[in-house]
């Protein structure tokens, strides 16, 4: 069922805090992959299913009519982030006259409920507990350093200068391959303005920033 509004979607994740993604999967009823090695996304998949998130894959927020993304991060016992976390695919055509204030990047962060997903690498999903929640919108420095990050990856997409991006490029913000295997190649364009064929690209916030928005909320 969807919230009717922000308040009711909070609610709805304080709900789910301290249960185990087992307990949430049988509410739902459905089985708890063994791990996610090839099921990457399950966990995110099923709080937007037990929230009633509307999106789906869709480019747009999880929440689109209450203007929310749901993000789930996986932490360890002491809320430290285990792994950087996707924002979006980032387009690599077309992009021409593309702003920040467009960017699906900027409308994805631009308010983010987040649930913490308690439990370390090898804990089995199914014994993984959820968090409290978290609202988080970017403070204008936030922003500031997004935008920054986003604007001179862009700007060296539309070089041709694909090939030469590396995950340590940014502050805050990274980009990093993003499909399922190396057969599944996007059109982008190369140095010389010619079209290539590249594996996609997604945007990821670095684990410094997102260890500092939780350790901001939770008082770590």
């Amino acid at each position: 069922m969807r919230p009717l509004d922000r308040a009711a979607l909070l609610h709805s994740a304080e709900q789910l805090t301290g249960l185990s993604l087992a307990e949430i999967a049988q509410q739902l009823g459905l089985s708890v992959p063994e791990n996610l090695r090839r099921d990457k996304g399950w966990i995110g998949q099923l709080l937007e299913l037990a929230l009633g998130a509307s999106a789906g894959s869709k480019p747009e927020q999880d929440f689109p009519e209450l203007g929310v993304e749901l993000k789930t991060i996986p932490v360890d016992e002491r809320g430290k982030p285990l792994e950087t976390t996707f924002v979006s695919v980032a387009p690599l055509i077309g992009i021409s006259g593309l702003r920040w204030q467009d960017s699906n990047v900027r409308n994805k962060l631009s308010c983010v409920l987040w649930i913490p997903i308690i439990g370390t690498r090898q804990t089995p999903p199914s014994e993984r507990i959820v968090g409290p929640p978290l609202w988080w919108q970017p403070t204008a420095e936030e922003e500031q350093l997004l935008r920054q990050d986003w604007e001179e990856i862009m700007e060296l997409i539309s070089l041709g200068k694909i090939q030469t991006l590396s995950a340590r490029h940014g502050q805050v913000l990274q980009l990093r391959p993003k499909a399922a295997n190396s057969k599944a190649l996007t059109e982008a364009v190369g140095l010389h303005g010619q079209p290539i064929m590249t594996l996609p690209r997604g945007f990821y916030l670095k684990t410094g920033f997102t260890a500092a928005l939780l350790a901001r909320h939770f008082m770590l």
